[in-house]
């Protein structure tokens, strides 16, 4: 039986996020090595919740009968962190990255995961917000505009 075309953007859409969440979770720890003192908390609850949130949506891509992607051994970072606002800048990015996955899940999904993942979505954009110290009036979609004019 082939999945409907809705349930196969919904899936495609979810691995999008896992790989997200993945790539978040391997950023994140190059965050906490250069985060500020005062802000390693943060980036360590952070790192859990994109733990948390990985580990979910692996679940779910197996309940929706695919194979959950794994991570990556090395992910590239966007430019080279040397301290801590390098350490803030991608965080923010992380998390807009984040948010843009989980904004197309919204798009894909219903009922229960798409609550989940517009969720996911506010988490994401408050941490984004608050490692950069000003929110964005459409989280999830900013980046995607950058995308469009830089492409």
């Amino acid at each position: 039986m082939t999945p409907e075309p809705s349930a196969g953007r919904a899936l495609e859409a979810a691995q999008a996020a896992l790989a997200a969440e993945h790539a978040a979770a391997y950023g994140y720890g190059v965050i906490g090595a250069r985060a500020a003192a005062g802000r390693s908390a943060e980036a360590r609850e952070a790192y859990g919740g994109h733990l948390s949130r990985r580990d979910a949506l692996a679940r779910t891509v197996r309940e929706m009968g695919g194979a959950p992607r794994p991570a990556e051994v090395a992910y590239a970072l966007p430019f080279e962190v040397r301290g801590p606002a390098d350490a803030e800048r991608l965080a923010a990015e992380i998390e807009d990255r984040v948010a843009g996955a989980y904004s197309d899940l919204v798009r894909a999904a219903e009922g229960r995961l798409r609550r989940e993942a517009a969720d996911a979505l506010s988490a994401a954009a408050v941490r984004a917000a608050r490692w950069r110290g000003v929110g964005v009036a459409f989280p999830g979609l900013t980046e995607r505009g950058e995308r469009a004019r830089t492409s």
